[in-house]
């Protein structure tokens, strides 16, 4: 968001762009995030663990998985996180690789909601090159952004530091004595995460690896679409 501000000041971009791209946090906000929490709770269930569901976080109603710091990160850097879902390990027949799986799930939806937004807009990209039609660009630009923006939060989840799930995958890999020292310092990592973020230390290597996936899942979507031109 602060790049696009900046061209935007620079007279790089367009207003639409700008408004387009709000528009697509703004969506992904509500959506994306949601059902990011919405994927660990209901797995979480599923495994045998109930306590999401007495929690209320087995829902997509964005008001129960908001957290404000983590949208802020979001309009700002393009990475954040939403309120982490409340699990209980021992709950788990299988603790260690359950609790793997129901980390795994959010980050998986990001990148689900992003291979869906990329296949939409280039649907509509086909459908703008035979008709024409003008304001399919700004959709097509609207799915673009909202599948980088998923894939951008896909990709700083699977961060292994708390609070993030990436921290939930080192309980499969750590023992427990291990993992829970890490806890004990979870605040600190987080202050520490932001300042990397703010700084750009952090936010370059994220947008590299972001931008690969996104180029995977464009090449492979548009595959079918370059023998039909």
């Amino acid at each position: 968001m602060l790049s696009f501000l900046l061209d935007f000041i620079r007279g790089d971009l367009k207003a639409i762009d700008l408004i387009v791209y709000v528009l697509s946090i703004t969506y992904v906000c509500l959506c994306a995030t949601p059902l990011h929490e919405f994927a660990h709770a209901f797995v979480a269930v599923k495994l045998g663990d109930d306590t999401p569901r007495l929690r209320g976080r087995v829902t997509i109603n964005p008001m129960a998985h908001v957290d404000p710091l983590g949208i802020l990160m979001i309009f700002l850097f393009g990475f954040g996180y939403a309120k982490p879902v409340e699990v209980r390990m021992r709950n788990f027949k299988k603790p260690k690789r359950d609790m793997a799986i129901v980390a795994l799930a959010g980050p998986l939806s990001n990148f689900l909601q992003a291979f869906v937004y990329l296949l939409i807009s280039a649907v509509l990209s086909v459908v703008l090159v035979f008709t024409g039609i003008a304001p399919l660009e700004y959709i097509c630009m609207f799915f673009t952004f909202a599948a980088l923006i998923n894939i951008r939060l896909g990709v700083f989840n699977m961060i292994p530091v708390p609070p993030l799930d990436g921290s939930r995958l080192l309980t499969a890999l750590l023992p427990a004595k291990a993992y829970f020292k890490i806890m004990q310092y979870e605040r600190y990592i987080s202050i520490g995460l932001m300042l990397l973020l703010f700084t750009g230390v952090l936010s370059t290597p994220l947008a590299k690896i972001s931008e690969f996936i996104y180029n995977i899942f464009e090449f492979i979507i548009f595959l079918p679409f370059s023998f039909i031109g």
